[in-house]
């Protein structure tokens, strides 16, 4: 049996301090619930700077700048540490400031929807041509702009929704339709904020991973937004717009939605494609949520922390055909939340780690390293939700105890062993379980992991659909060498196989 690769990754923050106090549900609901909120009074005080977001030791996780277990080394909490020396760009991605990416907005709005004011206009797109990943011809796309007074009419008199940059208004998100609320200039910003964040994303996997964007045949955006009008809200694609603005002009895609658990989701689906013929390359992508910017603000305030949610997340994974060499996605190994499973820890825990392990005789400890729900405890902890990744690893560990597979005083020590300190940010989708997967390939071409499991969790009762609980698991193997398993011959078996018959057909010659 042949199974897809793991090809290459890429990751993006985007911080967002301005959004964070316009755009943010949580900031948004308590200017109309409580305007004079001592909250949003406190709430400047405590946003960090750009340099002390790219500095911030789980952000530099996330795009590479230092690994996991270096972060593990470093002692939670993170938040009054950081990283030396810190760049905005790292081996798998970066940190993009706000101002760049309000301009990517614009190159990335179809529609002409988004007016930005004259002076920041060109101060901005100036910046953008010294980007390494942005051509000139999306930076062609950012226009001259807009005389303020202009802006500010379509804000007050036509419901456009202001764009802010150091606390003033720099432009603007025009409504697309004066009726439909799906198409309300509230929903447009959100959206171009995923679609912007997701290009940024595939840009940074394209130029990181030496990949061909002609080859790139399909796209799964699997993030928590979603487009449409009135007529198909959830209607798309996000998927084929992200390619478009990325340059992948032979690819066609679809929107994946799953709460938490869509990246999962998305990488089991890319799997399946690659891995029936279907398609060779498959990209899953996700934009950020701007909504869940400041999403637990009001407690990291009472502790006199700085908001810590202050960046929009963004990945890309590619998913291809065997080549040989880059880690296998075990697609016989998957484990799954049912509508039969329940929501117990136990049961949850049993579909989605032990079930896939037991259909390929494998042990709990066979596994080197799990990726659950890889949240910053900087961020859940001072908000009363704990450390989510040991949370998580203590369940695994006790189910590990049940099945005669690990010690009771191996619990304590599984975590450090068989898991991950939590890095991602807070936005939603993000975390769960696809932020490892970089780290994860590079681990297992440099020899030093075999096996991994990537496990998304969520929760499907936010939609007022279901109270079920939601969750998808694979796992992730080094690559043999062995293209075709059924055959088990590797590129360099094949290529001793030939020579060996060159010097027989040779030796038959010169014998005659």
């Amino acid at each position: 049996m042949s199974f897809p690769v793991l090809k290459g990754a890429g990751y993006v923050l985007v911080h967002t301090p301005d959004m964070i106090i316009h755009n943010g549900t949580t900031q948004t609901s308590e200017r109309i619930v409580n305007p004079e909120s001592e909250y949003l009074k406190k709430l400047p005080e405590h946003i960090r700077s750009f340099e002390e977001v790219v500095s911030y030791p789980p952000n530099q996780t996330y795009i590479g700048g230092i690994t996991p277990e270096e972060l593990g080394k470093m002692g939670a909490p993170w938040q009054d540490k950081k990283i030396e020396g810190a760049d905005r760009f790292a081996k798998y991605g970066e940190i993009m400031p706000q101002d760049e990416f309000i301009a990517l907005m614009q190159i990335c709005d179809a529609f002409d929807l988004v007016k930005l004011e004259k002076s920041f206009a060109t101060s901005v797109k100036e910046k953008l041509t010294n980007h390494p990943l942005i051509s000139e011809e999306l930076v062609a796309k950012v226009k001259d702009g807009e005389e303020i007074d202009t802006i500010k009419d379509l804000i007050e008199e036509h419901h456009a929704e202001a764009i802010y940059n150091n606390n003033e208004i720099v432009g603007c998100v025009k409504r697309a339709h004066e009726i439909d609320t799906n198409l309300n200039a509230h929903v447009m910003f959100e959206n171009l904020v995923v679609k912007a964040s997701g290009v940024l994303s595939m840009l940074n996997l394209i130029a990181k991973n030496n990949i061909d964007p002609t080859e790139v045949e399909y796209v799964i955006e699997c993030s928590e937004e979603a487009c449409g009008d009135m007529n198909q809200r959830g209607g798309g694609n996000f998927a084929k717009a992200i390619a478009e603005t990325a340059g992948c002009i032979n690819a066609t895609g679809s929107d994946t939605r799953g709460f938490c658990a869509a990246p999962t989701h998305a990488l089991i689906e890319a799997a399946a494609l690659v891995k029936a013929g279907v398609y060779k390359n498959v990209v899953l992508v996700a934009g950020g949520a701007s909504a869940k910017l400041g999403m637990n603000g009001k407690d990291h305030v009472k502790k006199e922390l700085p908001i810590l949610e202050d960046v929009v997340g963004g990945f890309a994974v590619l998913v291809s055909e065997n080549d040989g060499i880059n880690p296998i996605l075990r697609t016989d190994l998957i484990g799954r939340h049912t509508v039969g499973t329940g929501s117990s820890p136990q049961a949850v825990i049993t579909s989605l780690i032990t079930s896939p392990l037991d259909k390929g005789d494998l042990k709990i400890t066979d596994i080197d390293k799990y990726s659950v729900e890889m949240q910053n405890p900087d961020i859940t902890k001072p908000a009363g939700a704990g450390d989510v990744p040991a949370a998580n690893y203590k369940m695994i560990a006790a189910l590990g105890v049940k099945r005669g597979e690990l010690e009771r005083a191996d619990v304590a020590t599984f975590g450090e062993k068989h898991g991950l300190p939590g890095w991602a940010p807070t936005q939603g989708h993000i975390p769960s379980g696809v932020p490892y997967v970089g780290f994860c390939r590079d681990a297992m071409l440099n020899g030093e992991i075999n096996r991994a499991m990537i496990v998304g969790k969520g929760s499907l009762f936010l939609g007022r659909m279901t109270n079920l609980f939601d969750g998808v698991s694979i796992v992730v193997e080094k690559n043999s060498g062995k293209v075709d398993g059924n055959e088990g011959v590797s590129q360099e078996e094949v290529k001793k196989l030939v020579a060996e018959a060159m010097r027989d057909f040779a030796s038959h010659l010169l014998g005659n």
